[in-house]
């Protein structure tokens, strides 16, 4: 399975548009770019295996591996990145703002069914991540 994060990059927060296999699955929120610092940056763009999780705090959420100087990045519902990421990123249906979004849990459970699907298939789950094609841009 094949999912692309699209970036936009502002002072305020870091917005996306997640798709999977060319088709637009949802749209997600995370802390703006801050050099890769650990809890205030969101992570360098590139390429990442994408693992199901599970935890108390989060329920079913994903995990990001072999992420560069950091551990622990996570895709889990969030509304606000600045109040609620450290980090991680945050699917969200609708979005509202820079870095804020509505509708995460929604776009989570979205987002959960196609990787426990594809994990069914035994297939690898990779995140690419790069700045915004504004030909996918929709609702930036």
């Amino acid at each position: 399975m094949k999912l692309v994060l699209h970036r936009a990059y502002f002072e305020e927060g870091t917005n996306g548009t997640l798709f999977n296999s060319g088709k637009f699955l949802c749209h997600t929120i995370e802390l703006p770019w801050n050099d890769n610092k650990r809890n205030i940056s969101c992570i360098p763009e590139g390429v990442y295996e994408i693992e199901p999780r599970f935890s108390k705090r989060f329920k079913h959420h994903l995990i990001l591996k072999d992420v560069k100087g950091r551990s622990f990045i996570l895709f889990h519902p969030a509304n606000n990145a600045l109040k609620e990421l450290q980090g991680c990123i945050a699917p969200v249906t609708y979005l509202s703002g820079i870095g804020k979004g509505v509708y995460s849990r929604n776009a989570m459970q979205k987002l959960l069914s196609l990787v426990y699907q594809a994990k069914d298939r035994k297939e690898t789950i990779l995140l690419t991540i790069k700045s915004q094609n504004y030909e996918h841009c929709r609702t930036l």
